[in-house]
């Protein structure tokens, strides 16, 4: 009898260690933590293309918390050799996605991707996957803010002369440039657009001279794209020469004569890819950012007041542009 009563009690001590343990390993268990790998072209305090990327993925992670989400950047890679190991390295360690910024790194991707079929990776800005399973691609419709910042640019300018400073005619850059400078005919037609591309995107001294040259010509008002950019900004501030920013916020750069910026909100397309690749799909899609969809968001400078026909005009090209009654011609 004292036999059965002490088996009892045994087993029900076994069962309720068993129940613990079991309640003991959900407790324990965690949400995997999804691991983002990126490579770009410059530092991620540019001020411009790389750091716009950067501060995306600080507020993916603040916004799905540290335990959740993790990345790792290897920034300042200009050489593509030296970036294309870095992605295959990536690649090896099994992060979930792997971006490379830049659209100097598409054939490189287009090499390493098929090695890892189960590793997404994205580039930018385009929208060409390749017609890779893994591979996503996302662009900035920069000519939208472009056009916005032409309008302002139209009507705040004395003389008449307006300077860019382009690194190489080719992708966002490009479509920027072309936006803006519609965006000025479209408001001043007789205001003339002077553009010089220095072939390059991260020539500070190059963009200088540019921005000096511009000056020279009779420019008040500039704009520019491209972390080299720092230099042309450091010219027109000493000008008293106001600049229009563009990919991430540059006010910060000379308070006094940045009128506004456009800047590329990259999460509103990651947070997309990220809910695919959670759900299998590992790529063969392209996303856009665009005024629409938040992506693109201009920035005004607090410091600097601007004249209320101005910002209305601005506001009104955000508007038309959203709702198709305006068509920026990139």
């Amino acid at each position: 009898m004292f036999s059965n009563k002490i088996k009892m009690i045994l087993l029900l001590v076994l069962v309720a260690l068993l129940i613990s343990a079991c309640g003991g390993t959900e407790e324990a268990a965690t949400p995997e933590v999804f691991k983002v790998a990126v490579v770009m072209p410059s530092a991620i305090n540019d001020l411009a293309f790389s750091q716009s990327m950067y501060d995306a993925l600080l507020g993916i992670q603040t916004e799905m918390g540290a335990e959740n989400f993790e990345f790792v950047y290897s920034e300042s890679m200009f050489v593509v050799d030296d970036a294309a190991a870095a992605i295959r390295d990536y690649a090896s360690q099994g992060y979930n996605l792997i971006i490379a910024h830049g659209s100097q790194y598409g054939s490189s991707l287009q090499e390493i991707a098929p090695d890892f079929p189960e590793t997404s990776f994205a580039w930018g800005t385009t929208v060409d996957t390749f017609g890779l399973p893994n591979v996503f691609a996302y662009e900035a419709r920069s000519e939208e803010g472009g056009y916005v910042m032409g309008v302002m640019a139209a009507m705040l300018s004395e003389s008449g002369i307006i300077g860019v400073v382009g690194p190489i005619e080719t992708g966002d850059a490009k479509l920027y440039v072309d936006g803006f400078a519609a965006g000025v005919a479209a408001t001043n037609d007789a205001a003339q657009v002077n553009s010089n591309w220095i072939g390059s995107f991260s020539d500070v001294a190059l963009a200088s001279e540019a921005a000096q040259t511009h000056i020279g010509a009779g420019a008040d008002v500039m704009t520019g794209t491209a972390q080299m950019v720092v230099g042309a900004v450091g010219v027109a501030e000493e000008n008293g020469v106001l600049w229009f920013g563009t990919q991430s916020s540059q006010t910060s750069l000379a308070p006094s004569i940045v009128v506004a910026n456009q800047v590329y909100r990259w999460e509103v397309v990651l947070n997309e890819m990220i809910e695919l690749i959670k759900g299998g799909t590992y790529g063969g899609q392209s996303f856009l950012i665009t005024l629409e969809n938040g992506g693109l968001v201009i920035d005004y400078n607090p410091a600097f007041t601007l004249p209320a026909e101005v910002t209305e005009a601005a506001g009104a090209a955000i508007d038309g542009i959203i709702d198709g009654s305006i068509k920026v011609t990139p």
